[in-house]
């Protein structure tokens, strides 16, 4: 599916875009007048963990749920306990910030590397560590993604990183190729006509 025929919540179609005519999100850093999407700005991430502004659209999340895009192995690991029926919570601390339920249903659909199992990275991170050592040029997404609801996130902004906790699943919605989401995102953009709660301006 092309990502220019994915229906945009208007809080992204207001984000600055690249060359191709991509949204570039909130926390993705720019080199000159190149987007770095496979990247994370610690400034921006800090500013969205402190003010609960989404990753995506940078306007305000509402006090509730939380949304995130997780790989194959988090993924998996939901699947069972919910199918368990276990409570599932991850302790393991990540920078991957969360967002609005449209923005990362979108999300999800447009960014090549969440959207289809065989996708590879097009960047490796520039400082490489425990916490972005699988962020490598040409390593693949794996099976089975998924868009998951959070009851809300922890974080903490160390001198060098902005790491999150996500706290008790409300949400398992899987994926194999993204275009799966189209119509749980066609719905949530009917329900809030287009828009997404909270304030402020996408910059």
């Amino acid at each position: 599916m092309r990502f220019d025929s994915v229906p945009m919540p208007a809080a992204v179609e207001a984000r600055p875009r690249d060359s191709r005519g991509y949204p570039v999100p909130a926390i993705t850093p720019w080199e000159g007048d190149e987007p770095q999407f496979a990247l994370t700005d610690y400034g921006r991430s800090a500013e969205c963990a402190r003010q609960r502004l989404c990753s995506v659209c940078n306007t305000l999340i509402p006090r509730g749920p939380v949304w995130r895009v997780v790989g194959a192995a988090e993924s998996a690991a939901i699947r069972e306990a919910l199918a368990a029926g276990r409570p599932y919570r991850n302790m393991a601390a990540t920078l991957e910030a969360p967002g609005h339920r449209a923005c990362m249903l979108y999300a999800s659909m447009v960014c090549p590397y969440l959207a289809r199992p065989n996708a590879r990275r097009g960047l490796t991170a520039q400082h490489p560590d425990d916490m972005t050592a699988h962020v490598v040029r040409g390593a693949v997404r794996g099976e089975m993604g998924a868009v998951v609801g959070y009851g809300d996130y922890e974080f903490a902004v160390t001198r060098s990183q902005v790491l999150f906790r996500f706290l008790d699943v409300v949400e398992y919605l899987p994926h194999d190729t993204a275009d799966q989401h189209l119509p749980e995102l066609q719905a949530e953009l009917a329900r809030s006509g287009g828009r997404l709660g909270g304030g402020g301006q996408p910059r």
